[in-house]
């Protein structure tokens, strides 16, 4: 099915030429209609509707219902007739141009994107080295693919080998961290889901993009990995990024974009007491915050125990899972199927959702 296109009501020549412009900026095929009788058919299914003063007084005289995404345009001063009209069929914002373009060069990449629902973006750290955090990581984007979410997996730790080992995924085509020049501003989601590898994990109805850091070259910049967890969140995505956790620029710009930050430990004394350190940290950004503990357990130290010691709410507490260090020696990603992994990254994800106001699309309202 053809996606509706945005439409344009405005008579001024010279201002439609300027949106024109922008529209072509945006990557946004605009569908120029001459008045409101003309709009009537799809003034409720366009994304995004631009109208200029006549067309507002039109619109407001034809009867069209109100509806969201509806912007008033002008050059120069906005006149007084444009707010009033504007205001008679519920414009949600009068831009005037030239100061306003790049306001109006976002609302219309998000007309060209679909936007609808927006993303959520996890952090998943590690208490300590080793700690598992890539691991779950991994996990809880399986579990949003089995969903039907469109997910991406993001790398922030340059010095973590490469997130895409972990998913068997470092054959596959596409781009890694140090082969993406982007820096800081908006970057179009599909152009950026295109460029990168997809996983062969083949789950659910999505698709599971990875974002990975290379076995060399430079790591994540924190204008772009602020400008990839934007994309994903335009586009509804799943965005998990397995965060290092000593507190650098990009690790900070992760966390601050996070919806959801979850630390994980091992039931370990020294482990909880590595943890509590880098909880401190991670407490000052703000995100909502939450343990996650993993046995076993040597020295029967129990999960209400770690969660005391580390001074964070315990979300989850996982078993060891059998077979998993061979597991993902073979490649086998992470978390497929049931077991005490599993079952965490889906207490994760459950929780990602809760914050978000998400709705996982493979759910169904009664």
């Amino acid at each position: 099915m053809e996606q509706p296109r945005a439409l344009a009501l405005i008579d001024d020549d010279d201002l439609l030429d300027d949106v024109l412009r922008l529209a072509a900026a945006a990557g946004c095929e605009l569908e120029r209609v001459p008045d409101a009788a003309a709009a009537r058919l799809r003034w409720l299914s366009a994304p995004l509707v631009l109208v200029d003063e006549p067309a507002a007084r039109g619109c407001a005289g034809a009867g069209l219902a109100r509806r969201p995404k509806v912007v008033a345009v002008c050059r120069g001063e906005p006149p007084g007739g444009l707010w009033q009209h504007a205001v008679m069929i519920g414009a949600e914002h009068v831009i005037a141009l030239p100061d306003g373009e790049g306001w109006l060069v976002a609302a219309l990449a998000d007309a060209a994107e679909g936007v609808a629902n927006r993303g959520r973006v996890l952090a998943v750290v590690g208490g300590r080295g080793g700690a598992g955090a890539s691991v779950l990581a991994a996990a809880v984007a399986l579990a949003g693919l089995a969903d039907g979410d469109q997910v991406m997996l993001v790398d922030c730790d340059p010095l973590g080998g490469g997130l895409d080992l972990l998913l068997g995924a470092e054959e596959i085509q596409g781009l890694r961290w140090p082969d993406l020049a982007l820096s800081e501003g908006r970057v179009p989601a599909a152009s950026l889901r295109a460029a990168l590898p997809v996983a062969p994990v083949g789950s659910g109805s999505g698709e599971l993009s990875v974002l990975s850091c290379g076995r060399g070259g430079p790591g994540p910049r924190p204008g772009a990995l602020a400008s990839v967890l934007d994309a994903g969140r335009r586009a509804g995505e799943t965005v998990v990024c397995d965060v290092p956790r000593y507190p650098t620029e990009t690790a900070v710009a992760a966390l601050d974009g996070a919806d959801l930050t979850v630390l994980v430990v091992p039931a370990e004394v020294r482990s909880a007491a590595a943890a509590s350190r880098v909880a401190a940290v991670l407490r000052r950004r703000g995100t909502p915050l939450y343990l996650v503990v993993r046995g076993p357990a040597p020295g029967g130290l129990s999960p209400r125990d770690v969660a005391a010691a580390v001074g964070l709410p315990l979300l989850h507490a996982m078993r060891s899972q059998p077979g998993l260090a061979r597991a993902l020696e073979r490649g086998m990603p992470p978390g497929r199927g049931r077991g005490p992994l599993a079952a965490g990254a889906r207490a994760v994800l459950e929780e990602l959702y809760s914050r978000s106001g998400a709705t996982p699309l493979g759910e169904v309202s009664a």
